[in-house]
Parts: structure tokens; sequence; C-alpha cells
């Protein structure tokens, strides 16, 4: 228990004092090293595994679907897909809010990431709901509340780096975040019909249904709607793995915007391909360090120590999945997603697969529940960038988003109790 408490409260210290977190690993681990007797290793190794852990096929795909989103949200695809998910459900009570979720869904099978969904989408979509006479702060609450689907559909960025670190398909991730994204995407505008109901927030009167609308929008945001299609149905049908994915979908990307739409300039991929650079390069460096971290982990027994332990408790799986789930809320209030799937994922995938729970089901879970934490004080990433296009205050925005907490836990709830949600699918398409 000494070594945990080394590994897991040296690490939050350090992050507490304001130490990047590329930092605090690094030197969490080499304190580690000292402490426990096993400092004779030479301090080559950290090099030795980091470039190791960086010579790998699969963590390919970080970069490649953060390419896809950037040259994506450049160009006028955002723009495209909010038009036809507006005319789609724009005519119910509430149904701008509608649209919102349906286009951050479909925007999230090609960013993969909560904050890429909210940066794409937020500014089109809050000025649509001021335009029409939305309230400003619920436009924002259910913005970034909807944002929350980005992790969960593929190409999730966190299940990439989920199943990378605890030897699981990632395909069949991909397949079993499909209906637990699409039940939170129904609770949530489940939500936004029973705050209109009860006239909790201002909105407008719904436009009438017009299905010319529909194919007229339908049929400028059909490409764009291909590329999900193109992702998953390749990877279920065995055209190309994941990683390989990513490279279709960036291709695809750039197809669209510099030969189709023709609104992607070669001055904007260069911007696109910067951004991606410097995000991956970010995300790579904490990998490859985490994983000398986790490499220490293993060497010192502490996975298997715990895996024992919780093996050997008399409660029911349910229970014990609540647990986890509580402990990432907390933790993914302070950290964010990946950064506590890298850090974690070693220590507590053992201990659940000596619980009896499904890798797959778990890895689900674990990135819904922590992916909260993009939502909620006092570091949510989302709600800054809220605050930055609606100008209102970061306590306004906070309070916004309380509502829309409901159907987010809710789903978190029904997958922790039906794992089933989480891998039929996979089962059914043979991961």
């Amino acid at each position: 228990m000494v070594e945990l408490l080394i590994f897991v409260g040296g690490l939050l210290v350090l992050m507490a004092i304001g130490l990047p977190v590329v930092v605090a690993i690094g030197v969490t681990s080499f304190i580690a090293l000292a402490v426990t007797g096993a400092s004779g290793l030479p301090v080559e190794l950290l090099s030795l595994r980091m470039v190791q852990t960086l010579n790998n096929f699969t963590l390919l795909a970080i970069p490649l679907f953060i390419l896809a989103a950037n040259i994506m949200n450049t160009g006028s695809t955002t723009t495209r897909i909010f038009d036809f998910a507006t005319a789609l459900v724009g005519f119910t009570k509430g149904g701008l809010g509608h649209a919102n979720v349906v286009a951050s869904s479909i925007f999230a099978t090609m960013s993969g990431t909560a904050v890429a969904d909210a940066a794409g989408l937020g500014s089109i979509e809050i000025k649509a709901m001021k335009e029409r006479g939305y309230d400003l702060g619920y436009s924002a609450g259910v913005t970034a509340a909807s944002s929350v689907i980005g992790p969960i559909l593929p190409p999730s960025i966190a299940l990439v780096v989920y199943g990378w670190l605890a030897n699981v398909s990632i395909g069949g991730l991909f397949m079993a975040g499909l209906i637990p994204g699409i039940l939170m995407a129904l609770l949530l505008m489940g939500m936004t019909v029973a705050l209109g109901m009860a006239g909790k927030v201002k909105m407008p009167e719904p436009t009438p249904f017009d299905g010319r609308e529909v194919l007229r929008t339908g049929k400028r945001a059909i490409l764009p709607l291909m590329m999900p299609a193109i992702i998953v149905g390749g990877i279920w049908g065995g055209f190309f793995t994941p990683t390989e994915a990513g490279a279709v979908a960036s291709l695809y990307a750039v197809i669209l915007g510099m030969f189709v739409y023709r609104d992607l300039k070669f001055s904007d991929l260069f911007l696109a391909f910067r951004r991606t650079l410097m995000f991956s390069a970010a995300i790579l460096l904490i990998i490859a360090v985490s994983s000398f971290y986790g490499w220490i982990l293993v060497r010192m027994g502490i996975p298997q120590m715990l895996a024992g332990q919780v093996a050997s408790m008399d409660v029911p799986t349910f229970l014990l999945l609540l647990v986890f789930v509580l402990f990432f809320l907390l933790i993914g209030c302070f950290m964010s997603v990946i950064e506590s799937i890298l850090i974690f994922t070693p220590i507590v995938v053992p201990a659940a697969l000596a619980a009896g729970i499904d890798p797959i089901h778990f890895g689900i879970v674990m990135v819904i529940t922590l992916s909260v934490g993009v939502i909620t004080p006092p570091f949510g990433t989302v709600l800054f960038l809220m605050v930055g296009i609606t100008r209102l205050r970061y306590a306004q925005v906070v309070i916004s988003v309380l509502p829309f907490l409901i159907p987010i836990l809710l789903t978190i709830l029904i997958l922790a109790a039906t794992p089933s949600l989480a891998t039929w699918l996979p089962k059914a398409m043979g991961y």
C-alpha cells in the first residue's frame, strides 16, 4: 500500500502544485523507483521505454483522427451538418436543442473528442439558437452536454488509448460505444422536452416541418454524413483497421474540402496540420512517459495486488462497478480523460477483470464517466469554451449545464446495470 500511496498520492500532489502532467508523471516514477529500492535501474530505461511505446501502429490512429476532425472543422462541413439536423428535428418543441444533440452526435463520429465537438459546432449552434430567441444559458448547457457524446461514439480517441493499454480490440470498443452514445443522445433530447414542458427555459414556438428543406439540407450534408458509415462500415467489414480508418477519414476530409466543396485552401490545410501536430505531440508525449509509469506499476506488482484484493471481496459486480464510477467522476473533475486513462487503466483494469467485469463494458463505462469531467468544475474544458463563446459568467454556464447532468448520469447507471448494452454489438459483429 505504501507503493500505491507514492504512485497515486505523489502524482496528485505534484499536479496540485502546478507541475505539468507529463513532468508530474515522470517525477513520480523516479521517486517510486528510489523509495522502493529499484533505483539501480539505468536512467536510459526511461528513453528506451518512451521510444518503444511510440513505435506502435495502433497509436498512429490518434493523430490521424485528430487531423480528420481539424480539417472538417476548417471548412463548411459543420454548418452543413447542423443545417440538416435543424431541418430534421427543428419542427419539435425545443427543436434547435434537439438539432444541437443530433448534430453533435453526427460530428462525434468524425471528431472523437468532446472539445473538438464543442469547438467545431459550438459557436454555430449557439449563434443559431440565439437568433431564434432561445435562452442563452440553455443553449450553452445543451451544447456543452451534447459534446460528451464525442468520446463515446467511434472514432473515440479515448477508446483508442484505453484499448491499447488494456489490450482490448479497438474495433470492438468502437462498436460498443454506438448504443450507449445513442442512448445518451435520446436522454439529452428527453431532458430538452422536459425543460420545455416545465417552462424552465425560454423556447420559441417550433417551425412547421418542411420535407423539401430536409431534402435540400440532406443533399448538402450527404457527403459528410457518409464519413461515419465509411469508418464504422470499413472496420466492421474488415476493409481496414481502426488506424487505417483514421488515414481514410483524413484523406476523405481533404477531398471534400479541397476538391468537392472547394472551401479548404492550402493555408487552411497547413493550419489544420499544425494544430494536429501540436495537439498530437502533447498527447503522445504524455502517453510515452505514462508507459514508463505503468511499467513500474507492473514491476512492483501493484495491479496484481489490487486484483487479488478485489477478487477476494464478496460484493455484487454492480456495486463494485458503482464504486469505480464514483472514483472516475471524482478524478474526471481534476484531470483530462486521456490523462486519467493513461494513469489509472494499468491499475484498475486488472482489478475489474478479477471481479469478472467484461473489459469492453468496463472501458465504455470508464470513458463515459471520465468524460463527464469536461462539463464539471473546476477544470471542465468545455465549460471554459462555452464561456468564451457565450460571454456568460462561468457560474451561469455551470448552472445551465446542471440539468443535463441528469441524463448523462442516468446513461452511466443504465450502462453499469446492463452490460449487454456495450457488449451485444461487438459480439454480434464477431469481436
